[in-house]
C-alpha cells in the first residue's frame, strides 16, 4: 500500500509540475507538453540507467506495477467519456447526428478494414509478417479518436460549432464502436475459428446497441433523483454514480461500457436542462470540467511513462513510423468517404474533410487496447506502432492544430452557408 501510495504521488506530482511547465513557459497545450516533457524524463532515464541503475530500475517497476489496461479500459475511461458526453452542447450535436453516427460507424469500419490491409503487405518489407487477424487487430485499436485528446484540444481552438460538434461527436461514439471491433477480431484471433457474418453483425449490434439503451435507462432515475434533492454535492455523487455504475453494470453484463457512459452523460444533460430550476447546473458542471482536466494531465503523464517499457527495436520502430503514414492516409479516405455519403444526403450540410481528417487523434484507449493483446498475437510490434502513431498524433497534429485552423481558415469559411 505504502509503495502505490508513494507511486500515485511521484504521478500527481508530475503531473501539476509537468502542467504547469506546459502553461508558464513552453506556452505548449497542457497534454501535448505534459506527454512531451514525462517522455523527456523517461529518455533521460534510460540514457543515465547505467550511472544511476537504481533510479531506472525503480522507475521501470513501478510503470510494470501499474494495470494500464484495466487502469482505462475499466476505471479512467469511464469517468472521461462521460464528462465529455456531459459537458458537451445538445443542440449543435443534434444537428450533425447523421455526420456524427457515419463518422464514429462507418467511418471507424472503413478505417480498420484500409489500415489492416496496408499493414499487413508492407510489414514484410521490414522482415515482419503478421498474420492479416494480427494487422486487422492493430487497424482495430487505431482507427477510433479519442475524445481525450480530442476534447481537450477543442477546447483552446477557435472550430466553428458544427466542426466541434462533428469532432466531439466522433471522438465519444466510435470508442465504442472501436472497441466492440477490437473486441471481436480478438476473440476471433484467440479461438482460431471464423464466425459467420451474421453472428458477427449480431453480436456487434447487441453490444452497442444494448449500451447505449443502458445508458439511456440508468440516466433517467439519476435525473429525476437530482430534481428533489436540493443539494449540490449529493447531485454530484449521483453524477458519480452512474458514470461509474453505469459502465460497470454495462461491463459486467457484456455490452458496451464506452457507449453506455456516453450515452448516460448525453441523456442526463438532456434531462437536466429541461427541469434548469431544480439542479444545480454551474457546480456540477464545474466539477466536471475540474475533474476531466486533472484525470486528463494524469492519463497523458502515465503515457509518457509507458515508453520506459515500450519494447522498441529497429525494426518494430521503423514499421511506426510508417504506420503514422497508414493510419493518417486511411483517416483522410474514411472521412473523405463518410462525407461524399453526407453531401449526397444533405447537400448544404457544412464540413471539413481536411480538418476533420486532420484532428482525428490517438491516445490512451488505442494504447490500452494494445497492451490487452496476448504476446503470441503480436503484442510487441503492435504496441510499438500503436505509441509511435499516438505520439505523432498528440504531440504533432495536436499541437499543430491551432496553426492548422489559421492556415485553412478560407477553406473552412468556405464551407459555412448564410
Amino acid at each position: 500500500m505504502g509503495t502505490m501510495l508513494a507511486l500515485i504521488a511521484v504521478v500527481v506530482s508530475l503531473a501539476a509540475l509537468f502542467g504547469l511547465a506546459s502553461e508558464r513557459w513552453l506556452r505548449l497545450p497542457t497534454v501535448v507538453g505534459t506527454m512531451l516533457l514525462t517522455a523527456g524524463l523517461s529518455l533521460l532515464l534510460a540514457l543515465t540507467s547505467q550511472f544511476v541503475p537504481s533510479v531506472h530500475a525503480w522507475a521501470v517497476g513501478s510503470v510494470l506495477r501499474i494495470d494500464y489496461e484495466r487502469f482505462i479500459l475499466h476505471g479512467l475511461l469511464s469517468l472521461l467519456l462521460f464528462a465529455g458526453a456531459f459537458l458537451l452542447e445538445l443542440k449543435p450535436l443534434a444537428r450533425e447526428k447523421l455526420a456524427v453516427g457515419m463518422l464514429a460507424g462507418i467511418g471507424t469500419l472503413l478505417s480498420t478494414v484500409l489500415i489492416g490491409l496496408s499493414v499487413f503487405y508492407v510489414a514484410p518489407l521490414f522482415g515482419l509478417h503478421p498474420p492479416l487477424l494480427q494487422s486487422f487487430l492493430f487497424g482495430a485499436l487505431i482507427s477510433p479518436t479519442d475524445p481525450i485528446a480530442v476534447l481537450e484540444m477543442l477546447r483552446r481552438v477557435s472550430a466553428p460549432s458544427y466542426l466541434q460538434a462533428q469532432l466531439a461527436g466522433e471522438s465519444l461514439f466510435n470508442d465504442g464502436v472501436g472497441a466492440v471491433v477490437f473486441l471481436t477480431v480478438l476473440g476471433i484471433a484467440e479461438s482460431g475459428t471464423v464466425p459467420t457474418a451474421w453472428s458477427v453483425a449480431e453480436h456487434f449490434v447487441l453490444q452497442a446497441g444494448g449500451g447505449l439503451l443502458l445508458g439511456i435507462v440508468c440516466a433517467l432515475p439519476i435525473s429525476r433523483l437530482m430534481r428533489v434533492v436540493h443539494a449540490y454535492h449529493i447531485e454530484i455523487l449521483l453524477t458519480l454514480m452512474l458514470a461509474l455504475g453505469g459502465y460497470a453494470l454495462a461491463d459486467a453484463i457484456h455490452l458496451s461500457a464506452p457507449l453506455a457512459a456516453v450515452a448516460a452523460g448525453l441523456t442526463l444533460r438532456w434531462q437536466n436542462s429541461r427541469h434548469a430550476d431544480y439542479i444545480s447546473h454551474a457546480k456540477i458542471e464545474q466539477f466536471w470540467t475540474a475533474m476531466d482536466e486533472v484525470q486528463n494531465a494524469v492519463l497523458f503523464v502515465l503515457m509518457g511513462c509507458e515508453s520506459l517499457v515500450v519494447p522498441f527495436s529497429r525494426t518494430t520502430l521503423l514499421l511506426g513510423l510508417v504506420c503514422i503514414l497508414i493510419a493518417n492516409a486511411a483517416r483522410f479516405v474514411a472521412v473523405g468517404a463518410v462525407l461524399g455519403i453526407v453531401k449526397a444526403v444533405h447537400r448544404k450540410h457544412r464540413s471539413s474533410w481536411l480538418v476533420l481528417a486532420w484532428a482525428g487523434l490517438r491516445g490512451g484507449l488505442s494504447i490500452a487496447l494494445a497492451l490487452s493483446i496476448p504476446e503470441r498475437l503480436g503484442r510487441g510490434w503492435i504496441l510499438v506502432a500503436t505509441y509511435t502513431v499516438v505520439v505523432f498524433s498528440i504531440v504533432i497534429k495536436g499541437g499543430s492544430m491551432d496553426l492548422f485552423l489559421k492556415r485553412f481558415r478560407g477553406h473552412i469559411s468556405a464551407q459555412e452557408t448564410p
